[in-house]
């Protein structure tokens, strides 16, 4: 049996209250060392609400024994699900069906050649079977415009970082 779905009640149009930023949703993941003391190597990953709940392990490439969820791969997840998302929207306000539309989102993992650390870098594909190459691109770059993850990627994110009292 297939539940029905209701989409998302968020727009472009709707939500926008001014020039500042204004959370329209937050959560928390808390993640802890586990058997090794090192959040990617043995970590666990909570939600405050409880909903996700996973093993993080090191992928083998990395060292690690490669036997369970990755941060990279928790990473590509968000961003293909948000990019999927912007995609259908976009795609809905044009009068087009979204239904057939999947996001790959690859994750590399690597040195980063400006100062010896690492580095992240990612390569979406939108596979849209039966779509027009120059119907889809425009709405690609509008997805691209405005989805929060695509944003993150080429503009930053604002982000704090301070020890707990």
């Amino acid at each position: 049996m297939t539940e029905q779905f209701r989409l998302p009640n968020l727009s472009t149009d709707m939500d926008f209250d001014g020039a500042s930023f204004s959370t329209i949703y937050s959560t928390t993941v808390t993640v802890s060392g586990g058997a090794a003391a090192h959040g990617r190597a043995s970590g666990l990953a909570q939600s405050a609400d409880g909903v996700l709940n996973l093993s993080l392990r090191m992928p083998a490439e990395l060292g690690g024994d490669g036997q369970g969820t990755n941060p990279e791969q928790l990473f590509a997840a968000g961003f293909a699900a948000c990019f999927h998302g912007a995609l259908s929207l976009v795609a809905r306000q044009e009068a087009l069906d979204p239904a057939a539309i999947s996001v790959d989102a690859t994750v590399a993992f690597g040195r980063d050649p400006a100062d010896g650390g690492y580095l992240l870098h990612v390569d979406l594909v939108a596979n849209w079977p039966g779509a027009a190459p120059e119907v889809a691109a425009p709405l690609l770059a509008k997805a691209d415009a405005l989805c929060p993850y695509a944003k993150m990627a080429w503009k930053g994110t604002p982000t704090t970082i301070r020890l707990a009292p």
